[in-house]
């Protein structure tokens, strides 16, 4: 995460081997294609990016250019922990949290015992914490549980496990040109889903970290870690949580390099994917992410608690 490339969010298993997935899952039969919790959104022409002066270097969420999108349903609610071990129970799936034993869990989130018992932690994001046991049904790891949580968005998902879920549900995963035109919910050129505002009457609209990270959040909002999915007001496409809860994983691989209205040269990370979104952890002080515009990035079998997904439909 060294000169923020990575955000406080994203903590990676770059290091290791990316894991991959079976063929077996190309062979289960899909749902039927349904669009039950899915919004219709007619597409068409949209301004993407941003030139704000706290644009985060080397993320290029500019320049700001015209996009075109065409017709797709979307989800109108982060994939849920009840929709996720549908798909577990029909198809054995093991998420890369399993197949790896560990996952990263924010260290306010653990118990004493397991604190305890915690060895690692990343360098530059010291928050977080290597969990063994820790994966989407125990999201804080051993003695945890989904009591409570069921309609709360599904954690400790890695990218290669939001496209398995895909496959099985006969969705896709969105690119980020739909993402953003799905969050701005209409609106131009606007900070979040809602206006250039962060409250709007003096009301939380995103679940976001307040008070002083990482030490102390005051829980103004309403909540510590995750929100169910359809906490707080949708915007004007009727979608809910597009910023703050839970980072969401994006289909495209993920550019970075400088911005700025000229894109001459950029690097590509080949082994990580585009997320979206922001989450429950970020705080202007130190990662501004859950604007509309903001982007960062991991890699395809990394996952944390609160990282998730939501998936898109094409128009047949």
């Amino acid at each position: 995460m060294e000169n923020n490339t990575w955000s406080c969010c994203a903590a990676t298993r770059r290091n290791q081997q990316p894991l991959h997935l079976s063929n077996r899952f190309d062979a289960f039969s899909t749902n039927e294609r349904n669009i039950k919790n899915m919004i219709f959104l007619e597409g068409g022409e949209f301004l993407m990016g941003t030139e704000d002066t706290d644009a985060n270097p080397n993320d290029m969420e500019g320049p700001i250019r015209k996009e075109i999108i065409k017709p797709f349903y979307i989800d109108q609610y982060a994939v849920t922990n009840r929709q996720f071990q549908e798909f577990v129970k029909d198809t054995k799936y093991e998420t890369d949290a399993e197949k790896y034993g560990w996952s990263f869990v924010f260290y306010s989130f653990l118990s004493e015992e397991v604190s305890n018992n915690v060895t690692q932690a990343p360098e530059t994001t010291p928050w977080w914490r290597v969990v063994e046991g820790a994966y989407w049904f125990q999201p804080e790891g051993p003695g945890s549980s989904m009591e409570g949580r069921m309609d709360h968005p599904v954690i400790h998902v890695s990218w290669n496990d939001a496209k398995a879920y895909c496959r099985w549900a006969g969705k896709r995963l969105l690119t980020e040109e739909e993402w953003e035109f799905a969050a701005r919910g209409g609106l131009v050129q606007k900070r979040y889903p809602w206006g250039d505002e962060l409250y709007l009457n003096g009301k939380h609209c995103c679940n976001i970290w307040q008070g002083n990270f990482p030490e102390n959040n005051t829980e103004e909002d309403g909540y510590f870690g995750t929100a169910p999915v359809d906490a707080y007001q949708p915007n004007g496409y009727g979608l809910y949580n597009m910023v703050g809860n839970v980072w969401e994983w994006c289909e495209n691989l993920f550019h970075h390099g400088n911005i700025g209205k000229e894109r001459n040269t950029f690097n590509v990370t080949q082994s990580s994917r585009a997320m979206r979104g922001g989450s429950y952890l970020c705080h202007d002080s130190y990662c501004n992410r859950y604007r509309v515009a903001a982007r960062t990035s991991n890699t395809i079998d990394s996952s944390t608690g609160n990282i998730g997904f939501r998936c898109a439909l094409d128009v047949e």
